[in-house]
């Protein structure tokens, strides 16, 4: 597992992340392919998802790491890619193939969003664009309390005390549920899927046409924060508990969890990447598993979403509130004591083991 107190802090930014993640990944040996975004960082920085990978570039079996599927949740998942590479890559089975993504939301790592350029969760943006967006007309009803375009401090006040109000006559999961399963209505509103496949979606869809066409064993681990006790790391699957998929996960992790199954800390969502990875690799016996680090609770983490839906939808993401709500963004979602990452590491170092002995 190694000494965790050789693990670095958070890196201050994106820019400073991903060029010690390509440090790390140059230094172990990997073959590095880097896709430009068409946007840049708030500084003006160029921003890229960057591919690492290790071992047999034809192996049929292959590990898939990735970081920043909900760009701020890159802090941890950069820092817990970068160990890695910096002081465990001897532990790769010399016949697994390892790839990791770094930063599949480059913009809203650099920009400390969860959502990407056009305000989307890329979490409810892989649903079938073929037949209309499912409605979500409880959360249609709210929007305005959720996301409020006055933000002066009465405003905040008021629809603040009118959710928590609603908490209480709801229940806390239930409000969670309707806020963050997905919606497709609001733009400017929170975990919004959009109006068709985003920049990163088509990205990840052409890459693994190429990268994954003849995999036959394939395990992904998806790296996120946010959601239960601070420091925990809980395994969520997208499938049923009675899917062969989410059966494998169970044999070969223990203790996992389905969104479906009612005792995960996330909500049933509609249009996450995971749900759709038989699609990545159709001929393929996959398991693709969400790895979930507790942070602070919903109601913190709604009160951050909600001031950076209405800085980018509303405000001024370059104005005087701007830094505030980043920085109570980046509170929400990867905390700078040195000791939670050195908390989360072991559990990361077990998942990402027994995935190889998995598949050596």
């Amino acid at each position: 597992m190694g000494d965790v107190s050789t693990i670095a802090d958070l890196s201050p930014t994106y820019a400073i992340a991903r060029g010690a993640f390509l440090a790390a990944a140059m230094a172990a040996g990997a073959r590095l392919q880097t896709f430009e975004h068409p946007l840049q960082g708030p500084d003006g920085e160029d921003l890229a998802i960057d591919v690492a990978e290790f071992g047999p570039p034809d192996a049929a079996n292959i590990v898939l790491v990735v970081s920043a599927t909900h760009g701020v949740e890159g802090f941890c998942g950069s820092a817990l890619q970068r160990h890695w590479l910096e002081h465990h890559v001897s532990e790769r089975p010399s016949s697994v193939r390892l790839v990791m993504i770094h930063a599949l939301n480059p913009f809203g790592f650099a920009w400390v969003r969860r959502v990407n350029e056009d305000n989307v969760d890329l979490n409810r943006n892989f649903i079938d664009w073929s037949q209309p967006a499912p409605a979500n007309r409880e959360y249609d009803r709210i929007a305005d309390l959720i996301v409020p375009a006055d933000f002066s401090e009465a405003s905040q006040e008021s629809t603040v005390a009118a959710l928590l109000a609603l908490a209480n006559d709801i229940g806390l999961a239930r409000l969670q549920a309707i806020v963050s399963s997905g919606q497709y209505a609001i733009p400017k509103g929170v975990f919004y899927g959009g109006a068709g496949p985003v920049w990163s979606h088509q990205w990840l869809r052409a890459w693994a046409a190429e990268a994954l066409r003849d995999v036959k064993r394939l395990t992904v681990i998806d790296l996120h924060t946010g959601l239960g006790e601070w420091g925990h790391g809980e395994l969520i699957g997208s499938e049923a508990l009675d899917d062969p998929a989410h059966q494998r996960a169970a044999v070969l992790w223990g203790d996992v969890r389905s969104m479906l199954g009612g005792d995960s800390v996330s909500a049933a969502l509609t249009g996450d990447w995971l749900a759709i990875v038989q699609e990545l690799a159709p001929g393929a016996e996959r398991i693709a598993m969400a790895l979930e680090y507790g942070t602070v609770d919903p109601i913190t983490v709604l009160l951050a979403l909600r001031a950076d839906a209405w800085l980018h939808g509303y405000g001024d993401p370059t104005g005087p509130e701007a830094a505030a709500i980043r920085a109570q963004v980046r509170a929400a979602f990867a905390d700078d004591n040195p000791e939670w990452i050195r908390t989360l590491w072991p559990r990361f170092a077990d998942v990402l083991g027994l995935a190889f002995a998995a598949l050596a």
